[in-house]
């Protein structure tokens, strides 16, 4: 139980009793910081959440976006660490099943997900290839069970990450305005549990979240079952059909505990259950096991005694559970029951809000020195150290991942895994596009313009695919947030992300935050992971074909921004640096200059320079269609810098963009009418990544050769990992 004393004392103050070990229990599952969000609640509210797209409605689990003509769009993500690290089957599994849900309970049919996956050192550690193996076949098995396309998302490895696991999931969602979830109670209404039996496992899993990773507690990590899952989804739409639901929420992290309490405390309402009325697939369950346990794939339900027979019918046509186990009371309490003997009777308001932490922040000692560079030796061939980058697990193609997912089921699927973002047509003629980006590394050197820079780079995936910016999630990932140093990387983190959605006037439409985040080892790097929507009003005509002769221009300037680079760490085993900084003025412009360019259909491919710098993002560009590039490194726009950091700086904003010559003249209009900074430093042709300085050579790679080693490298190394022996 994860109550502590002082939290002890409060509960037993504000009841004037002491609690029932019910009442302990749930208390203490809706108090964890999984579920109260107790040191973070308070700074969360600076961040901007409102905005003319935007509907807020009392309950909701996920966050909704008017896209015109009637429609929605919801969006949630969450994570499932603590249980991908112990079970990492399971774990990803139900993590993606809990985000689902979260759409679901909204009303909307869920129609995208989106993996971010993060692990140790996947080339020497066996356990780390043991657990990203597992991991992505859990989600894979999920979401293709049902029908819903995973479409795109990120994988990194780190050092930090050694024996855990984070597993990020987001997920999209799409109705109609008029049948989302209205959430309200009326007198004499029952509460119905709807879904898979309650078991056992994932017993305690809220407060197993809220602490450290000392052990392997298998007993928290819940069982998924995906067909039940997709059971639900077409139960849940049918009854929405019917208008049979007053209020819905899932049953996640608390499970009934949280989902009774938030429910009555959202609602203003109380609530009045029966254990004895759970349907169980275990016997002899105690009233505890039976509030605390958080078995998947359930839904709590509102509804009135007259619509009750109906949605039993419904749940009887697919074959799924459904149990009258309360009724909704105007006493604001949460009371519970077994059978006629009362095991908990408290207040909706105590339970569903903890007392909100001040904790204190101080500025950790490592970033006084951290941005100094230390002296190494030059290189002598560039073209083995892009090699080498290019095969490296951070940078190498991640189709051995994705394409164990299928990313065309639903139809709605233009733009497929492995472009800058993925592209959903919707029922309204528009496209919605979709990204989700963090980067640990900057993130570590300097929290925030990591964040910002994690959070910019999700936008210019999105631009790259000819949509604008309309929300952003984000998922806050730390370690022990009472360790001072910690708290304030993640309150840096927190204000810069704050002001840049406030400069673009992008509003936060729902998150997680994710504590607690250590092993034996030490906790992990900041890992905000930053996810973005965007919106085209028409199809957009890009991707096309890259053909040979057509021009290679670069958008933004390259800096002297190496810190937290994939170079700096892993060519020169080197944490530190300057951190690449955004200036949210040149941000803008360039993001609006590429979307008129692509509007305009003067371009035939967008790509953002990001993880790896320039030759990467070139490189990428030319295996993708297959096809070389003369690249002249002194036409490149910004200081003047060595080769190397040329090559390599991961400095943001910048776009690569491919057009066939006779556009170039309305570009540079476009560029030059928005004083955006540009150059055209190359052509495509023949099949040779070529890179000049001083009309010398610098670097030279066969573009076939490169690209069987591009998307070899991950599954090779990969696929030689199993489970290390206890």
């Amino acid at each position: 139980m994860s109550l502590e004393e002082q939290e002890l004392d409060e509960l037993k103050s504000k009841l004037g009793r002491d609690p029932t070990p019910t009442e302990l229990q749930i208390v203490a599952a809706e108090w964890s910081e999984h579920c109260s969000y107790k040191s973070s609640k308070r700074h969360l509210k600076m961040l901007p959440m409102d905005g003319p797209l935007v509907i807020d409605e009392k309950g909701y689990d996920s966050g909704v976006l008017d896209v015109g003509d009637g429609y929605v769009v919801t969006a949630h993500i969450e994570s499932h660490n603590h249980p991908s690290a112990v079970e990492p089957y399971g774990g990803a599994a139900t993590g993606v099943g809990g985000v689902i849900r979260d759409i679901l309970s909204a009303g909307t049919r869920p129609i995208a997900i989106f993996d971010g996956l993060r692990f140790g050192n996947i080339e020497k550690d066996l356990q780390s290839r043991w657990l990203f193996k597992n991991a992505v076949t859990g989600i894979s098995d999920y979401g293709n069970c049902l029908g819903i396309p995973t479409v795109g998302g990120e994988v990194e490895f780190d050092d930090c990450y050694e024996n855990y696991a984070l597993v990020d999931v987001a997920a999209l969602g799409f109705g109609k305005k008029e049948n989302l979830i209205k959430n309200h109670a009326k007198k004499d209404d029952v509460v119905v549990l709807m879904g898979g039996s309650t078991g056992r496992d994932g017993i305690g899993g809220s407060q197993f979240a809220s602490d450290s990773l000392e052990s392997e507690d298998r007993s928290a990590v819940q069982i998924p079952d995906p067909f039940i899952e997709k059971l639900i989804i077409e139960a849940v739409l049918a009854a929405r059909n019917e208008g049979l639901i007053h209020a819905m929420k899932d049953l996640g992290g608390g499970g009934l505990s949280c989902a009774i309490s938030e429910t009555a405390d959202a609602l203003e309402i109380g609530i009045e259950m029966d254990v004895d009325k759970v349907h169980t697939r275990e016997s002899n369950m105690h009233p505890d096991e039976i509030m605390v346990s958080e078995s998947q794939e359930r839904m709590l339900i509102v509804t009135s005694q007259e619509k009750l027979q109906k949605l039993n019918e419904i749940c009887e046509k697919f074959c799924i559970g459904c149990s009258v186990i309360g009724h909704v009371k105007f006493d604001n309490h949460v009371h519970i029951k077994q059978n006629e003997n009362t095991v908990a009777n408290l207040p909706a308001d105590i339970v569903a809000n903890a007392t909100l932490l001040d904790l204190p922040s101080k500025e950790p000692s490592y970033l006084q020195t951290i941005e100094n560079e230390k002296e190494f030796a030059p290189i002598d061939n560039h073209s083995d150290v892009l090699m080498k980058l290019i095969a490296s697990p951070n940078i190498a193609s991640k189709i051995w991942v994705y394409g164990q997912y299928d990313h065309e089921v639903g139809i709605r699927t233009v733009v497929k895994p492995g472009a800058d973002a993925s592209l959903l047509r919707l029922d309204n003629g528009k496209y919605l596009s979709a990204k989700i980006d963090g980067n640990p590394k900057h993130c570590y050197i300097n929290p925030r313009e990591g964040a910002i820079g994690c959070f910019e780079e999700a936008c210019r995936n999105v631009v790259c695919t000819g949509a604008r910016p309309i929300g952003m999630l984000d998922h806050l990932q730390f370690g022990n947030p009472k360790d001072p140093e910690i708290f304030w990387t993640f309150l840096e983190t927190l204000k810069g992300l704050t002001d840049f959605a406030k400069y673009l006037e992008i509003p936060c439409v729902g998150g997680k935050v994710s504590l607690y985040n250590e092993t034996p080892a030490g906790p992990i790097k900041p890992t905000p992971v930053i996810g973005v929507i965007g919106l085209a009003d028409q199809k957009p005509s890009i991707p096309q074909t890259v053909s040979e002769n057509d021009c290679l221009m670069v958008v933004g300037d390259t800096k002297n921004e190496m810190g937290g680079s994939e170079y700096f760490e892993y060519v020169h085993k080197l944490i530190g640096g300057k951190c690449p900084a955004v200036n949210f003025l040149d941000s803008k412009k360039n993001m609006t200059s590429v979307l008129e360019m692509i509007n305009n259909n003067l371009v035939k491919s967008v790509h953002d320079c990001s993880k790896g710098g320039l030759a990467i993002a070139i490189s990428e560009m030319c295996m993708t269609s297959q096809i070389g590039c003369d690249v002249s490194l002194d036409e490149v726009p910004g200081e003047k810098l060595d080769v190397d950091r040329v090559l390599f700086s991961e400095s943001h904003s910048r776009y690569l963009l491919a057009f066939e010559k006779n556009n170039l003249s309305k570009i540079e209009e476009i560029l030059k009418k928005n004083n955006i900074s540009f150059k055209q430093i190359g052509r495509f042709c023949n099949q040779k990544i070529q890179f000049t300085s001083n009309s010398k050579p610098i670097a030279e790679l066969d573009v076939d050769k490169t690209r069987e080693i591009w998307l070899n490298s991950l599954p090779d190394l990969v696929l030689r990992g199993k489970k290390p022996n206890s």
